[in-house]
């Protein structure tokens, strides 16, 4: 999790500040409308005594963070940021919707618009609210499958009818170790008894740590034919500061043997080849690739050394920009699965309409792309990571039937 400076989270108060004080300008126009100063007097408390509380134990939390155990550190950090989002959001939204019908007369001026005013702000404001909370207490887990059958010339006779479930970006740490949380999940992909199982990176969001306690869960995942993985961009430890380079390996190392212990065959740089009667195809997988800051383990023509004579290739590549940049028209690589995105963990999907702002800085960012004879996947990811929510972009479950094309 990106750690952000004092002058920065100092930012953030002062914009968390400024839209309380333009709310609650509005918000008298509403509790005006209240017959009992009680009841006025109260609301206005409350409002205050949430932002104002809010303010001081960001801050609070932002100084006295290097105290404070890992665990609950990450918890914290997170549940924070849910906590501002929660608060920022409906009220930024109030505050637009209540000024545009007061200055641009969208709503005629009369007595009777002066109350419908305040009502279609108050609703503009509680809506995005409860969408949010409940993106934060039920949406990040409702898991839900995602199917697709995909044709290939390429695709050996032998293999027509495989199936593969993907899932991604798990980040164990934002689960806080509830277990349950994650075995309706598990349940589900067992239910698709499916040939293969993908994990196309981040596990975890740091530490190893994070994995204490999975292995029982993991262990009940089941394939007909085997379980492969990759690592992703938060496995390397990168984000966070260590003693010395030591304490940072065994923490890789550590991750690496939990994919072993658990029956995953962890590709890095590395392929593997699959034989059915006298038939062959290529999983190929690479470390992380990703444009800077993130840093590019990956190295696509090592891992396909032995594979290159293979004509039809199966790539885990964590971040999509990869296929972008190295494996579409570089490649004969037929299909490749991705994650990493999150689809930013929201997002308004409507049957095949699908927008989320994540689009404008991946141009791959959730869901099958197609150029010419190759394909993408990219998850929208099991976990969370930072804001603990899904909004419009519930957990994902790939299900991926390959056929072969007349």
């Amino acid at each position: 999790m990106k750690s952000f400076s004092f002058f920065t989270i100092v930012l953030l108060c002062l914009a968390i500040l400024l839209i309380d004080i333009t709310a609650f300008y509005w918000l008298q126009s509403i509790t005006g409308l209240i017959e009992s100063s009680f009841l006025s007097i109260s609301i206005n408390a409350l409002f205050w005594i949430f932002t104002v509380g809010l303010i001081v134990s960001i801050l609070v939390l932002k100084v006295t963070l290097d105290g404070i155990s890992p665990i609950k550190k990450q918890l914290l950090i997170s549940w924070f940021y849910g906590l501002a989002i929660l608060s920022f959001v409906p009220k930024l939204i109030f505050v637009i919707i209540i000024s545009v019908l007061y200055f641009t007369n969208f709503i005629f001026a009369d007595n009777k618009s002066l109350i419908v005013v305040p009502i279609i702000g108050l609703f503009s404001g509680f809506l995005p609210f409860f969408v949010i909370l409940y993106g934060i207490l039920k949406a990040k887990f409702r898991f839900k499958i995602h199917y697709h059958t995909i044709k290939f010339k390429l695709l050996p006779k032998s293999f027509s009818g495989l199936t593969i479930v993907q899932i991604s970006d798990l980040h164990l740490g934002s689960f806080n170790y509830r277990y349950k949380k994650l075995e309706s999940a598990i349940e589900k992909i067992n239910h698709l008894k499916p040939d293969y199982i993908f994990i196309t990176g981040d596990l975890v969001n740091n530490f190893a740590w994070e994995l204490r306690g999975w292995q029982t869960v993991f262990n009940k995942l089941e394939s007909k034919k085997g379980k492969y993985a990759i690592l992703g961009n938060h496995d390397y430890g990168d984000y966070s500061q260590w003693q010395n380079e030591e304490d940072k390996q065994e923490n890789f190392e550590a991750i690496k043997q939990f994919y072993k212990t658990t029956g995953f065959k962890l590709l890095l740089n590395d392929a593997e080849v699959i034989k059915k009667h006298n038939e062959q195809i290529a999983i190929i997988g690479v470390e992380n690739w990703g444009k800077p800051p993130f840093k590019q383990y990956g190295d696509l023509k090592k891992a396909c050394n032995t594979v290159n004579h293979i004509p039809f290739k199966i790539l885990l590549s964590h971040d999509p920009i990869h296929w972008e940049e190295e494996v579409k028209d570089k490649t004969n690589i037929a299909l490749t699965f991705s994650g990493h995105t999150h689809g930013m963990q929201a997002a308004f999907q409507y049957k095949n309409l699908q927008w989320s702002p994540i689009k404008y800085k991946f141009k791959h960012w959730a869901g099958l792309y197609k150029h010419n004879a190759q394909y993408l996947y990219v998850n929208r990811g099991l976990g969370w990571l930072g804001f603990p929510a899904r909004i419009g972009m519930r957990p994902e479950i790939t299900y991926i039937e390959l056929k072969t094309k007349p």
